[in-house]
C-alpha cells in the first residue's frame, strides 16, 4: 500500500496530539509516567514526499500527578526549564517507507543540548487535510545533562511516546 501525503505546510494539532514519556525508577520497581500538556510544531512536505519540521514542548508543562515530583523534574537536576524552557525535535528528514513505516532523522535538544535522534513513526492516518503520526523511542537522560541520580534509584532510559496530528495549514 502506498500512502500519499500532500505537499505543503502542517501544522500541528495540539488538542489531538500527546507527547508522554516513563522511566522505570526506584531500582526498577516503579515507573514514573507523565505527559506534556503543552506542544507544538509544525512541518513542511516537499514535492518528492520528504519532509522537514519542529515538535516543540514546553518543559514546564510536564505532568506526572505528583506536583512535587512535577517541580522536582522542572528544576536544575532535570530539565532546568527557568533556563530552557523548551524541548524541541527538528526533523532534518522524514521519508515514508515500507508502506506506513516513516524512518525520521533529527535533533533532539534538552536543556541546551542537542544530540542527533533517529527513530521510526507509523503513520496511523491520512486525509486531504490531515495526518497523524505515532512513535516511540528511548532517550538517555544522561546524554542531555540530567545525571541526578538519589541512591541510584533512576537507571536506564527514559521512552517517549508521541501521538502527533498534523493538519493542512492554510495560506
Amino acid at each position: 500500500m502506498t500512502v500519499a501525503v500532500e505537499t505543503g505546510l502542517w501544522q500541528l494539532d495540539p488538542t489531538a496530539s500527546a507527547v508522554a514519556l516513563r522511566h522505570r525508577t526506584f531500582w526498577g520497581l516503579v515507573t514514573v509516567k507523565g505527559t506534556f500538556t503543552t506542544v507544538g510544531g509544525r512541518g513542511t512536505v516537499a514535492a518528492d514526499g520528504s519532509a522537514t519540521g519542529t515538535v516543540t514542548l514546553d518543559a514546564a508543562s510536564l505532568d506526572t500527578g505528583n506536583a512535587k515530583r512535577d517541580t522536582h523534574l522542572r528544576s536544575a537536576d532535570f530539565f532546568d526549564a527557568d533556563h530552557h524552557p523548551e524541548i524541541t525535535f527538528a526533523v532534518r528528514g522524514a521519508e515514508l517507507r515500507d508502506g506506513d513505516a516513516v524512518h525520521i532523522t533529527g535533533q533532539l535538544t534538552v536543556r541546551g543540548i542537542s544530540r542527533p535522534q533517529n527513530l521510526t513513526a507509523r503513520l496511523t492516518g491520512v486525509a486531504a487535510d490531515a495526518l497523524t503520526l505515532e512513535t516511540e523511542f528511548t532517550v538517555d537522560r544522561d546524554e542531555f545533562g540530567m545525571a541526578w541520580n538519589q541512591l541510584g534509584m533512576m537507571r536506564g532510559l527514559t521512552t517517549v511516546a508521541a501521538t502527533l496530528r498534523f493538519s493542512r495549514a492554510t495560506a
